[in-house]
């Protein structure tokens, strides 16, 4: 495991979504020190309003079942070779956490809890980017498959918002350009 200890700044510049990963577990202790650490999220009124699904090591295997049956159409229908192939982008990563939020019937704060996750979901990508772990946040459509949902132990009143790919990577991606903030900015009153 490589530690960098990054300043704050150095990390939100340098983070990138890791598509490819490459093979290597991360940890259960290391993924739940993150975690644990990442809890520190601002979220309103101290709700925290999130639970997480973590599946490194041994898991994988069920999980990797699960998905191959929500995320492959006609899976059944597929060669060996072509199903392992579709299979490699979710057998890369090292671990997964479903991030599970409460769906509040209060607008308000069904919005304030959404917004309180995401910035938890950055502190784990944040605080695993500075132990050298790559983090992808995905929300494919079946996040929201009933079944799906069950096989994840998913309550009714529960949303999955985010199925956080972890792991460790060969090399990194290129920077993309972001807009200058000149572009983003109105001072009020101008």
């Amino acid at each position: 495991m490589m530690q960098q200890s990054l300043t704050i700044r150095d990390a939100i510049i340098q983070r990138r979504s890791i598509k490819a990963f490459n093979g290597q577990p991360v940890e259960k202790d290391t993924l739940l020190s993150i975690m644990e650490d990442s809890t520190w999220a601002p979220n309103h009124q101290n709700r925290q309003p999130w639970r997480f699904v973590v599946a490194c090591g041994k898991e994988l295997l069920d999980l990797y079942e699960v998905l191959k049956e929500f995320a492959i159409p006609k899976w059944k229908e597929l060669s060996d070779e072509e199903l392992e192939k579709q299979m490699k982008k979710f057998k890369s990563p090292g671990g997964y956490i479903f991030v599970v939020v409460p769906e509040d019937a209060r607008q308000k704060e069904r919005l304030e809890d959404y917004a309180a996750a995401s910035m938890l979901i950055q502190n784990i990508q944040l605080l695993a980017w500075d132990r050298g772990i790559g983090s992808c946040w995905k929300t494919p459509g079946f996040l929201d498959n009933p079944k799906f949902r069950e096989a994840l132990g998913v309550k009714q009143g529960e949303r999955i918002i985010s199925m956080l790919q972890v792991g460790y990577f060969d090399e990194m991606p290129k920077p993309k350009e972001r807009k200058h903030v000149d572009e983003l900015i109105t001072i009020f009153g101008e």
